[in-house]
């Protein structure tokens, strides 16, 4: 069968600053986390360890073309733009960041700018990073002028990537710096994220610039185990706090009243100012990212929560290991390609249908040097992978869902926060002794479908 995709559809790949450029003037949470606790990362393997695009960028937007991309996202460093993060803009990072979209351009590859993928500069984390709304300002300030120096060239803006992941990684479950459990501490990072990405909807909109501004969430679809009432209410509270705590503020200007009525009785809601209602309701998008990994599938808890345990989303449910599942065993995450569609309907019938597109999808295989064929990784499984869930995104399109892209997780195997390289996600093989650059079988095949925009499937 032959999938055939709408014109003008976005075919690219995603990055990101941290993951990619390398050192940098301005230190982060990273650099810093990594520093004191190196143990924490796999193979003790730190961000300095990228796949050192601020040096061999121009060489790798041409792989870009090679592989037939109309668009790529990566992110600006907040730290390398303003190492302090309130101080003086670094005019190298500005002669680099001009270079790269001044080079996508040029190529006929439309950039996709993310303010903060997840590198808080250190010093603001020092002052309390988004538990502080002073960092709230300070992050405007920044989306401000990254908007004056670039705007006039960028026409796709995203104020976050993922922002439940610093939340879920720093303040509940140990996996980010500041390595916090505390739920009431998440909560009120998760809501001065929220008025942080309006303020910067809000500068946006105030300079009349040409382009479009959207956010990217990793909308991860919550099934019950069961249709028991008991199990719907598990997943739908899932769904609030891991999905719809991002996505109802973005897109209607306002948090769910049943997770505002769930944490108010627990005493958990953050501190609210009067005026912040209508400043949220101005951080409405234009254009939605969706990354799409993996499903969430829950089931009611079987036993009483310890009230002397702290406070956690796992109170209101357990997660469910649904048999017969397709697994990806590197990663330990669930493969459900239609957890995309399922996305994507929903966005369309409860949402309006915004204009959206897949922001990232990929798939991580460790040890990948076991299937090189001829000096080329025969990644099959991947080629797999997409071509299962653009399938599934085609039957959304075709029945009326908005969605105007798909951009793979990543093009160049990259550094991953505390994974280092264990599995390799790129389109191309990274040598981490040479850095040569060598595209893998699904670099390929994606090069052929973006050039054909249709892939036939059996």
């Amino acid at each position: 069968m032959k999938y055939a995709f709408p014109y003008n559809f976005w075919w690219g790949s995603a990055s990101s600053a941290l993951q990619t450029e390398g050192t940098r003037e301005g230190e982060t949470t990273w650099d810093y986390w990594f520093a004191r606790e190196p143990n924490r990362f796999h193979n003790g393997v730190g961000p300095q360890h990228t796949s050192t695009f601020y040096q061999h960028w121009k060489t790798d937007i041409q792989l870009l073309k090679q592989l037939n991309h109309n668009s790529f996202r990566t992110s600006i460093s907040w730290a390398r733009l303003i190492p302090d993060g309130i101080g003086e803009v670094n005019p190298d990072a500005v002669d680099f960041y001009n270079q790269v979209i001044d080079e996508l351009n040029e190529q006929g590859i439309t950039p996709f700018i993310t303010l903060f993928h997840f590198d808080m500069p250190m010093a603001m984390q020092e002052i309390g990073g988004w538990e502080n709304r002073d960092v709230v300002d300070a992050y405007a300030r920044y989306a401000q002028i990254c908007f004056e120096l670039f705007g006039d060239r960028v026409l796709h803006w995203f104020t976050f990537n993922e922002p439940i992941v610093p939340v879920e990684g720093g303040y509940l479950y140990d996996f980010h710096y500041p390595n916090v459990v505390d739920f009431r501490r998440a909560a009120t990072v998760a809501y001065h994220t929220v008025l942080a990405h309006a303020k910067a909807v809000q500068a946006y909109r105030a300079g009349h610039y040409a382009g479009e501004i959207g956010i990217v969430l990793n909308l991860t679809p919550s099934y019950p185990r069961s249709q028991n009432p008991a199990d719907v209410k598990a997943a739908h509270i899932a769904d609030l706090m891991f999905n719809r705590s991002f996505l109802d503020p973005v897109l209607r200007g306002e948090y769910p009243a049943d997770l505002v009525a769930l944490l108010k009785s627990y005493n958990h809601l953050p501190a609210c100012k009067p005026e912040d209602g209508f400043l949220i309701a101005e951080g409405k998008i234009d254009l939605l990212g969706v990354n799409y990994y993996q499903p969430r599938r829950v089931k009611c808890r079987d036993s009483a929560v310890n009230p002397q345990a702290p406070f956690m989303p796992e109170w209101f449910f357990d997660s469910y290991e649904m048999p017969g599942r397709k697994m990806n065993p590197y990663r330990g995450w669930e493969i459900y390609e239609p957890g995309i569609y399922d996305i994507l309907v929903n966005l369309r019938d409860n949402y309006g249908n915004p204009r959206c597109f897949i922001s990232e999808n990929g798939m991580g295989v460790e040890n990948e040097q076991r299937f090189i064929e001829n000096g080329q990784i025969n990644d099959r499984y991947r080629i797999e992978f997409i071509s299962e869930h653009l399938a599934w995104l085609h039957k959304g399109i075709s029945e009326g869902c908005n969605c105007l892209g798909y951009h793979m997780w990543t093009f160049i195997d990259n550094w991953s926060w505390c994974n280092a390289y264990k599995n390799r996600y790129g389109f191309i093989q990274l040598d981490l002794e040479t850095q040569q650059r060598t595209i893998k079988k699904s670099g390929e095949w994606f090069a052929a479908t973006a050039l054909n925009n249709c892939f036939d499937k059996e």
